[in-house]
């Protein structure tokens, strides 16, 4: 048992030139026994063992060849101090096996040891013990200083060649094994229908474009490879223009940080020649036959749709190979005859204005075309409201957007402008049957034809025939105004007003009804016949809570029961059916006012 006092002087024996081969077992010992006491392990002199263990280590593994006294030493060390000295050369090849009898393998492991040149195929083998997302890190963290480095150091030496290819190989063949075999993961069969998302799982192979970007001379080369070219195509097509896009926004914060102006697109960087290269994987053809084809179908041509819209130069350059996968998998999918709306699908309305974005772009179908349109006559209205003014938004009003309040700006701020902007792409798209999207413009709200004649970039005959729909004599412009309480104190029936809010169809929107209800709890007009028919959970929990305080008060008094069933139905979980503050205290109705506790 060594005095922990000592341990700074056996640091200094462990690095002292002058000390005698025959002293290194015993220093090493020393070193490395836990500290203990007569009363059991001793943590804090074991700190400063550790300590001067770690200080002494770098002289000790350079004079000690025996193994069991390596591997001894390299038992102790923390992989960034085994990393330093194997980058030093002072912990090679020859200890690994020592090293990897106590942890696994890691990356930076495997990067110092290939900066020997002698060691680099002992680096490569270790390649295949690291997980799959620490590979692509051997290259990435080859330079651990490149942050502190200074002109003044000298430059790290450059990747090995062989080393890159290997890691690049690695990179990539998880992708491309996927792309022949592409098959659910465990558990798949529990997951609901409208979520079954795994068959488009390309995004999770980060380190293969990691790699493929720092090599973007070997694209074309890459991209015909026998085994890995597939993976490489469809990274290409995700990947390149959009990482080029990045990288340019990134310059021009760097170049002037206090910039509003975006910078111009960066020029493409995949090459025509290269966009016919990658062809072959544009439309996914390895998920053809994917099971749950009305979910997979759906996602792969969105998919497709997403590449379309990085590369636009595919629209015409496979003009017909897009629409002939377009076809086959609407036809596959079944996708123009989705099943009925569910109560708790919170996307439905998402996939079909996806769908309908997805055909305007790519299909030329006429009778697709016609059904997206139908489809979008089928959705729901948008629920337009203008919230009350108040001091704060007048002033930002006044000073930089005095169109706030016009309905095409109020449909944008609320997201429900989708549904007339798909409609007006696919009016843009020179196959839709004219008269597809005309039949739907008569069912629209004011508000969305009011964003056709403002804001839409589409044909003229759109423009003119939306101009044309005629509207009733008595109908506004289709918004739900929020006024504020001294506006309602001017009319005749200020608490009707408040009524004909919670009575129109904008209560049934998830955007705009919150900000309804705010609006008439929040009123001096209002009434407890108001207060019934609002969400309880926005009574209780988002307004000021004296509206309710008396009320509850008034109804529970001092009935134990009555207060706990109270806070038993205060849970208000976000997918339950909501309900009324009216319907809660009828809850608490049917429990006995007469059970009085003390």
């Amino acid at each position: 048992m060594v005095n922990a006092r000592t341990y700074p002087l056996w640091r200094e024996l462990a690095m002292s030139e002058d000390l005698p081969k025959e002293a290194l077992k015993t220093v090493i010992e020393a070193l490395c026994t836990p500290a203990t006491t007569p009363n059991g392990f001793d943590s804090r002199a074991d700190r400063w063992r550790e300590e001067a263990l770690t200080a002494a280590l770098p002289a000790l593994l350079s004079r000690t060849s025996a193994k069991r006294l390596r591997g001894r030493l390299l038992m102790h060390a923390d992989e960034k101090t085994l990393a330093a000295l194997a980058a030093a050369g002072t912990v090679t090849a020859a200890d690994v096996p020592a090293i990897l009898r106590h942890r696994r393998a890691w990356a930076g492991l495997v990067s110092a040891l290939a900066r020997h040149p002698g060691q680099v195929e002992a680096a490569i083998a270790l390649l295949p013990r690291l997980s799959s997302y620490e590979v692509e890190q051997v290259v990435r963290s080859w330079d651990p200083d490149h942050f502190t480095r200074t002109e003044a150091d000298a430059p790290a030496p450059p990747v090995p060649q062989e080393l890159f290819n290997a890691v690049l190989e690695a990179c990539l063949t998880p992708l491309a094994a996927f792309l022949l075999h592409p098959e659910p993961e465990e558990g798949w069969e529990a997951v609901s229908d409208f979520s079954k998302d795994w068959s488009l799982d390309l995004a999770g192979h980060s380190g293969g474009w990691a790699m493929l970007a720092r090599c973007p001379e070997r694209w074309a080369e890459l991209a015909a490879h026998p085994t890995l070219g597939a993976a490489v195509q469809h990274l290409l097509l995700d990947q390149a223009e959009t990482q080029a896009l990045e990288d340019a926004r990134l310059r021009a914060a760097g170049a002037d940080p206090d910039s509003e102006e975006h910078p111009a697109d960066p020029a493409p960087v995949l090459s025509e020649a290269l966009l016919l290269a990658c062809l072959p994987a544009l439309c996914l053809p390895e998920l053809a036959e994917l099971p749950n084809p009305q979910v997979t179908a759906r996602r792969t041509l969105h998919h497709i749709a997403n590449r379309v819209h990085k590369n636009p130069r595919l629209a015409t350059l496979a003009a017909d190979q897009l629409h002939a996968a377009t076809d086959a998998l609407v036809a596959h999918g079944q996708l123009l005859s989705p099943p009925e709306k569910q109560d708790g699908d919170h996307d439905f309305d998402g996939r079909v204005l996806r769908l309908a974005e997805d055909l305007a772009l790519l299909s030329a179908n006429p009778d697709h075309l016609a059904g997206a349109c139908a489809q979008l006559a089928g959705l729901d209205q948008p629920a337009v409201v203008s919230p009350a003014p108040s001091r704060t938004l007048i002033r930002i009003i006044d000073n930089v957007d005095p169109d706030h309040d016009r309905p095409a700006r109020l449909l944008e701020r609320h997201n429900e402008h989708r549904r007339v902007q798909a409609l007006a792409a696919l009016a843009a798209n020179p196959h839709t049957p004219h008269a597809a999207v005309t039949d739907v413009l008569d069912g629209l709200h004011p508000a969305e034809l009011a964003w056709i004649a403002e804001r839409a970039d589409g044909p003229d005959w759109l423009l003119d025939a939306a101009a044309s729909v005629p509207a009733d004599e008595d109908e506004d412009d289709g918004v739900l105004r929020l006024v504020s309480d001294d506006e309602l104190a001017k009319h005749p029936d200020p608490a009707a007003v408040l009524q004909s809010w919670l009575d129109s169809p904008a209560t049934g929107d998830i955007l705009s009804r919150s900000e309804i209800y705010r609006a008439v709890v929040k009123s001096r007009h209002h009434t407890p016949e108001h207060l019934l028919q609002i969400p309880a959970d926005e009574i209780l929990s988002r307004s000021e809570p004296e509206v309710a305080l008396q009320i509850l008060l008034d109804r529970c008094g001092r009935n134990t029961d009555r207060w706990a069933a109270l806070a038993a139905a205060m849970t208000f979980e976000y997918d339950e059916e909501k309900i009324t503050f009216g319907q809660l205290l009828d809850s608490l109705d049917r429990i006995p006012a007469d059970a009085q506790t003390s």
